[in-house]
């Protein structure tokens, strides 16, 4: 399937409005990489692993820490982008006014009632998350603190199950490599 023009213009400006939000930040990792290429990572682990062509998820795996990690809203997103991205948005973005456990908490509980479209960018993230976990951990976190974060996500991920084989199956290989890791 090929994408018409209009739909390869989306997530270019997905790209291009990511890029200018994110611009200043830097992922917590050994690599101090620059943050847009996380969600950039997102989008291509659903399109390459799991075979996501849909441009509202891909838009929105570009587009999934823009509310949360940034001074963006969701009326600008939803008029740059349309309501239907910005709620695939929303729903895969923490309230930064709750306390840290707590959001960890309601990512567990929440993950089974979220629309296909935002299961499938959760788990992504969650893909994209532990391998960097796992091949450039941010500095200040211990080894015990990386297991307990791979720990976290199987729960999410527990709920997010049942849409994706491919992308389960590339978290079950990542979080497996991971937890050898961490039983040295």
């Amino acid at each position: 399937m090929t994408f018409e023009d209009n739909q390869v213009g989306i997530l270019l400006k997905a790209i291009h409005f990511a890029a200018a939000k994110h611009m200043r930040q830097r992922r917590k990792s050994s690599d101090d990489i620059p943050y847009i290429n996380h969600p950039i990572e997102v989008a291509f682990t659903l399109f390459e692993i799991g075979g996501i062509r849909d441009p509202a998820t891909l838009t929105s795996a570009i587009l999934h820490d823009t509310i949360e990690d940034t001074s963006t809203t969701a009326e600008e997103l939803s008029t740059v982008f349309g309501q239907d991205i910005c709620i695939i948005v929303l729903e895969v973005s923490d309230d930064k006014r709750l306390p840290k456990a707590e959001r960890k908490r309601l990512q567990i509980l929440n993950a089974p009632h979220k629309s296909i479209p935002a299961r499938l960018v959760k788990l992504a993230d969650k893909i994209c998350n532990i391998r960097d976990i796992i091949h450039s951990p941010p500095p200040d976190w211990s080894a015990e603190r990386q297991e307990e974060y791979l720990d976290w996500t199987a729960q999410v991920v527990n709920g997010l199950r049942g849409i994706n084989p491919a992308l389960e199956n590339e978290y079950d290989t990542l979080l497996a490599e991971g937890r050898l890791k961490f039983s040295h």
